[in-house]
């Protein structure tokens, strides 16, 4: 398993076009649809141009690998879903004759060596997916990756990377943005829910080598960007549902738009206030409850170890979820989160 290590320098940004090879029917491309997989996904591509076949879904859509067929000589790569939340699939992968590359910062407890599997693993809280694929290609795309890490709440490590790469501060204020839409696409119950399909909005990426040209010149972003601001618009009136002096507690309604916002609200609420934990509930149409948790900066608790203790949860230490809470265990999970990051 890779180790945690400073990210090279980034070379010159390569040129801005690029190709679009013909379909290989032998590789298989499965990432999470939020900003870090199709970033971690983007960078790869452009500097190994190869048309797969794409394996994707909305932010909570993680269990993807099982979609990918048993047979023997084929490729294929991984990005942003949790190992272990996809172990069983991936072994029988491998015990058919795949071959299987991995890029991922959650969670791996059951990660186990095998000669056709190559795996790039790293749980550490600053670093995300695509900083990973930054690291193994040696920053050779490094715009695509600090857009990346702003839609992952990473911006600390961004802003710094951002500085590093020489950006303006207009440029860096452009790849936050992009970061930001990005992952605000990825989340809903269903990809209906979406502004665009993942696998349509990577297609509509795929050809921009330079982030700063897909901004430029791509219908998709100006769509994204005046969705978003009407799904903004929606939140000035929501208040807390339950809080205390370290936590709070929001219940978005059950509308496409609030599902759509839901990731963004948590973040913005961790940095308006990021000594405090969150929990925002939304509805789901058989009657669950989508949960996206956020910790406190500083906290000894991971938001990965509150929400892993139900069987749709896991996450990261940062940030975590649960994808089906039964609606009778909701005020059950408030007094569990509330007690868990009581110290």
């Amino acid at each position: 398993m890779p180790q945690s290590a400073s990210i090279a320098a980034a070379p010159a940004e390569p040129p801005t076009t690029a190709e679009t090879p013909e379909l290989n029917a032998t590789t298989y491309d499965v990432f999470n649809g939020d900003a870090d997989g199709l970033c971690a996904l983007h960078q790869l591509r452009l500097a190994e141009p190869c048309t797969g076949t794409l394996i994707t879904g909305v932010k909570r859509d993680i269990a993807l690998l099982r979609q990918v067929p048993l047979q023997p000589g084929i490729q294929v790569n991984v990005f942003d879903i949790s190992l272990d939340s996809n172990s069983d699939a991936l072994q029988a992968l491998l015990a058919s004759g795949a071959s299987v590359r991995y890029f991922d910062h959650h969670s791996a407890a059951r990660l186990q060596p095998h000669p056709g599997l190559e795996s790039h693993i790293d749980q550490a809280p600053d670093v995300c997916t695509s900083l990973l694929v930054d690291r193994h290609l040696q920053g050779r795309y490094r715009h695509w990756a600090i857009a990346a890490a702003f839609g992952d709440n990473l911006n600390a490590v961004a802003t710094r990377l951002a500085s590093a790469a020489g950006l303006s501060a207009g440029q860096t204020g452009q790849l936050r943005q992009l970061g930001e839409l990005l992952n605000y696409n990825a989340y809903g119950e269903q990809v209906s829910d979406l502004c665009y399909p993942p696998e349509q909005l990577y297609r509509a990426i795929q050809p921009y080598a330079s982030p700063f040209d897909f901004i430029a010149a791509a219908p998709q972003f100006a769509t994204l960007a005046a969705c978003h601001a009407d799904d903004n618009a929606r939140l000035g009136q929501l208040q807390p549902l339950v809080q205390q002096p370290h936590a709070a507690v929001y219940r978005l309604p059950a509308e496409k738009w609030a599902r759509r916002i839901s990731g963004i609200l948590a973040n913005r609420l961790t940095e308006t206030d990021p000594h405090k934990a969150y929990a925002i509930l939304s509805s789901s149409a058989d009657a669950s409850l989508v949960v996206s948790v956020r910790a406190p900066t500083g906290s000894r608790h991971s938001a990965a170890g509150l929400c892993s203790q139900y069987p749709s949860g896991g996450g990261r230490v940062a940030a975590g979820g649960i994808n089906q809470l039964p609606a009778s265990e909701v005020d059950a999970f408030i007094g569990r989160f509330f007690a868990y990051f009581a110290d």
